[in-house]
């Protein structure tokens, strides 16, 4: 049969050419001032919209009905959104306030576990596009987790108080957000399942209309990703877009709380023959730094050192942590690679154990780090920057279970 045919069909027809013309907009935000001319930085804008386009509709159709729920892998090694950590894993589920569900699996060995019931979205200025914006509710640490010693676990989300481990719910509540947070390589990650407890029957087929809502979604999704980033975070984030090359103070929210983590962005700018020393005291808890791009994008943390956590940093005899922002190896242990960018963003996260460090920068010419860094500095052949790149590809594919 042909177009028309369907009673459906003008309207199924109208909203795909609206989502088109929203994807080609989306495209052209690629070009912004805030990104590099630099070629592979216009590619990683491309990027950045073509992985999360590889995601809109498990968002906004797949995974959508709250009824028939589904863990959803909300980044990976080859999808990457939202300041996303390179050693963390993210995972959502939508939910309902209404519906009572039990997540269940393997607790597994990360070192940082948290699970939030996330409320709805305000609406104004300042809030983030979807599927952000939620406003944590409640929250399920993993210190609080109640797991049987083969290391199974069983959490209800919803309805009366049952059990060890339950998150309630209200009106407003609208997903399910699980992060793991990552120490060492060879952490295991939870394995996680969600269903609905009354569940009664087969998830219906999408209707027209329902398929109609999900293309509008997925439309105002890849364009809302590509408004936001990176303007976002330097008019509500706290990043200092006057101030390049330098962290501005960590500070914790209420929601940071709920989170089980505070955060701070520093943006950087190199050029060819400049590096960057990020330097702080050696602490307690567990801490992350991980180097992105323009868009606030985890770079590629499958093969390349561009993130940090204490069991893989090495530590200077003055109890100093330096790690070295340059654009090829220096042969230092702490290398953090710019994957040949000129612009960029490094997030430092704490998980609220202890106290997040003050962190300093230097920045210096590439030539010159030897007069600058301790003698004692920790330094790696070639041949043992090849043996860590094997150990993090090893380590990340363990997690993400490649």
């Amino acid at each position: 049969m042909a177009f028309g045919d369907g009673g459906d069909d003008i309207a199924l027809a109208a909203a795909w050419a609206d989502f088109c013309d929203r994807l080609k907009a989306a495209g052209d935000r690629v070009f912004k001032d805030h990104n590099s001319a630099l070629g592979i930085q216009r590619v990683d804008g491309f990027r950045f919209l073509t992985q999360n386009l590889g995601q809109a509709f498990d968002l906004a159709l797949e995974t959508r009905d709250t009824r028939y729920p589904l863990v959803h892998p909300f980044c990976t090694p080859t999808r990457k959104l939202g300041g996303d950590c390179a050693d963390f894993t993210y995972h959502q589920a939508w939910i309902d306030g209404e519906s009572v569900y039990r997540i269940s699996g393997t607790r597994g060995t990360a070192r940082f576990f948290n699970i939030t019931v996330q409320g709805r979205r305000p609406d104004g200025d300042g809030v983030l596009h979807e599927p952000f914006g939620d406003v944590p509710e409640a929250n399920l640490p993993g210190a609080d987790l109640a797991v049987a010693p083969d290391g199974d676990f069983e959490i209800f989300v919803g309805g009366p108080r049952r059990g060890p481990n339950w998150l309630p719910t209200t009106a407003d509540s609208r997903k399910v957000f699980i992060r793991q947070g990552f120490d060492a390589w060879d952490e295991t990650p939870a394995r996680l399942r969600i269903e609905r407890v009354d569940m009664g029957s087969p998830k219906p087929a999408p209707t027209p209309a329902v398929m109609i809502e999900a293309i509008e979604w997925a439309g105002h999704f890849v364009t809302g990703l590509m408004d936001d980033w990176p303007e976002f975070p330097f008019t509500y984030g706290g990043v200092d877009a006057e101030h390049p090359n330098r962290f501005p103070a960590v500070a914790s929210t209420g929601a940071d709380a709920k989170r089980g983590r505070a955060a701070v962005n520093m943006h950087w700018a190199l050029a060819p023959d400049e590096a960057l020393i990020v330097e702080f005291d050696a602490h307690d808890g567990l801490w992350s730094l991980t180097n992105m791009g323009v868009f606030f994008t985890s770079m590629d943390f499958l093969y390349r050192p561009v993130s940090y956590t204490p069991s893989r940093t090495a530590v200077d005899s003055d109890g100093r942590v330096r790690i070295i922002l340059s654009h090829d190896d220096p042969g230092y242990h702490n290398w953090m690679d710019t994957q040949g960018f000129e612009r960029g963003n490094v997030t430092y996260r704490h998980m609220l154990e202890g106290q997040p460090a003050a962190l300093n920068t230097r920045l210096i010419e590439r030539t010159g780090l030897a007069d600058v860094l301790p003698p004692d500095t920790a330094t790696v052949t070639p041949e043992q920057r090849t043996a860590q790149m094997w150990e993090r590809f090893n380590g990340i594919r363990q997690r993400y279970r490649l």
